[in-house]
């Protein structure tokens, strides 16, 4: 008889996104003239840029011809694209890494969901909250998080980024095996400092504490001053993976392409405690086993970005949603909400007047203004109260959107 894992039984019936768009399809179907706009999904509305759209006719005229035809690529990425990022988005900022520490992906979601594989199922860990929902997810599907109570996972050490803290998450009082943080931060927004994040870096070196550091909405940060890289910092390469994504970066949503770095001196201990081993052979050999490496198209695309063309276009496709993102901040703000992020992200993180409770304020936005947002208390605990706003949309809709929550807001 085979036996199912039970863990799943403990999620949630349905990922956030999937709640969300079941009650909008719902109000559709009873409202059918309505014309809905979204603002809550973060997936992105431009097209893919120039550059990118010759990189992938070449590559495909090159796979209609015998000579140019690639089957099955390395499972760790074409060497092609992987020293391409290592010159352009580490060295380029004086950090060191190597070719064969950098392993081309799908997009970081698959990476920040399976990269648990690589530690034991009882080791604990800590997220922000509010979170992106995979991260606790996925380790619920192994039995890492415990049990639910009241809303919590039993086994997650829970660090609030909140108002009264300015959204800047603290140092846990104990120990925690391993650490999620996620900056320019989904869902909120904000970004953390280089002093914040060295903090992070002294707790994990004296901890033996595992960082997974997502990055995927680096190309966001505005003010200089602001890390991109979790490697930075001294010491974040015996501590920390990183997660980078092209999806939107690049609008690579539909495309799939990203890549995580595993640095060769992070390690892990043994049971017993008496020997380290070393996680980049480790992570190298389960994606031999569970993946066979992203498309070539995908690969020679993402290569594209990093032209001089590339670059260019690709800054004026987040100017567009960073541009969005101060529309809807200032028009918010002069209704009187507090907005948190869209200056270093490209998502908002807006306040529900009154203190109403953030389902009910996504159900009086979608059947007042017809704008869907997300419930903030679907990140977790600490975003109750709050809604999530992203600037992925186009430009007229989101004037729209604005005019309509005025409209709206000021009956």
């Amino acid at each position: 008889m085979a036996l199912i894992n039970e863990h799943y039984l403990k999620l949630t019936k349905n990922y956030l996104f999937a709640d969300i768009a079941k009650k909008v399809n719902a109000f559709k179907v009873s409202h059918q003239k309505a014309n809905v706009i979204s603002l809550g999904i973060g997936d992105v509305t431009r097209p893919l840029c120039p550059a990118v759209i010759k990189a992938m006719h070449k590559a495909v005229d090159e796979m209609s011809t015998r000579e140019g035809f690639h089957g099955y690529g390395p499972e760790q990425g074409y060497m092609f694209l992987r020293e391409a990022i290592v010159k352009n988005d580490y060295l380029s900022r004086g950090i060191h890494i190597d070719p064969s520490e950098v392993f081309v992906n799908d997009g970081a979601k698959s990476d920040t969901g399976n990269i648990g594989e690589l530690v034991r199922w009882d080791n604990n860990f800590g997220v922000t909250d509010p979170v992106y929902p995979v991260y606790v997810d996925s380790n619920v599907m192994c039995g890492r998080a415990g049990a639910l109570v009241d809303g919590k996972w039993s086994n997650v050490t829970y660090i609030p980024c909140t108002e009264e803290n300015n959204f800047v998450p603290q140092i846990p009082d104990q120990r925690v095996d391993i650490i999620y943080l996620c900056y320019p931060n989904n869902p909120t927004g904000t970004v953390i400092t280089k002093e914040e994040l060295r903090k992070w870096v002294n707790y994990a070196l004296k901890n033996d504490t595992l960082i997974f550091y997502d990055a995927a909405y680096e190309a966001y940060i505005q003010d200089d001053d602001i890390p991109h890289s979790i490697y930075e910092i001294k010491g974040a390469r015996k501590v920390a993976i990183e997660f980078r994504s092209f999806s939107k970066t690049a609008g690579f949503t539909g495309v799939r392409c990203g890549y995580t770095v595993v640095p060769k001196e992070l390690t892990a201990a043994s049971i017993d405690g008496k020997e380290r081993y070393p996680l980049n052979p480790m992570w190298y050999r389960r994606q031999c086993t569970k993946f066979n490496g992203t498309s070539y198209i995908s690969q020679r695309a993402a290569e594209a970005i990093y032209t001089p063309e590339g670059k260019e276009q690709v800054r004026e496709t987040i100017k567009y949603y960073m541009d969005n993102a101060k529309i809807m901040r200032e028009t918010l703000t002069s209704l009187g909400l507090k907005v948190y992020g869209g200056v270093n992200a490209p998502y908002l993180w807006v306040k529900t007047p009154g203190n109403i409770d953030s389902w009910k304020f996504f159900e009086q936005m979608l059947y007042g203004a017809q704008v869907v947002c997300t419930p903030g208390v679907g990140f977790g605990p600490s975003g109750e109260g709050f809604v999530r706003l992203t600037a992925f949309g186009e430009r007229e809709d989101c004037k729209e959107a604005m005019r309509r929550i005025s409209l709206w807001m000021q009956k």
